[in-house]
């Protein structure tokens, strides 16, 4: 199943955020092999340590899920993607 964004971002931004996570979604976002990304749950979590990290879980009927971790929450992000494993090799390098 192949399928195509329409609009300008990649980014669903109908969904709240955990901080930091705009700004590396908006850093991957021009990676070819995504065609969209919705951020999903956001649970609390207790941690320490500061920034935000991307974190691959595992291929979906669509593309990939994701978590991205904070020192104090964790979301799901899914992406749409046709490309998963290379997708999944380019995200390695990012956060």
């Amino acid at each position: 199943m192949k399928y195509r964004r329409s609009g300008k971002s990649k980014i669903k931004y109908e969904h709240g955020m955990i901080d930091g996570l705009r700004d590396l979604l908006e850093s991957i976002e021009s990676i070819d092999e995504i065609v969209s990304i919705i951020p999903g749950v956001i649970k609390p979590v207790r941690g320490s340590g500061s920034g935000i990290r991307l974190e691959v879980k595992y291929p979906t009927q669509t593309g990939i899920k994701l978590l991205a971790k904070s020192s104090t929450s964790v979301q799901e992000v899914f992406i749409v993607t046709n490309a998963a494993d290379i997708l999944i090799e380019k995200l390695k390098t990012v956060g």
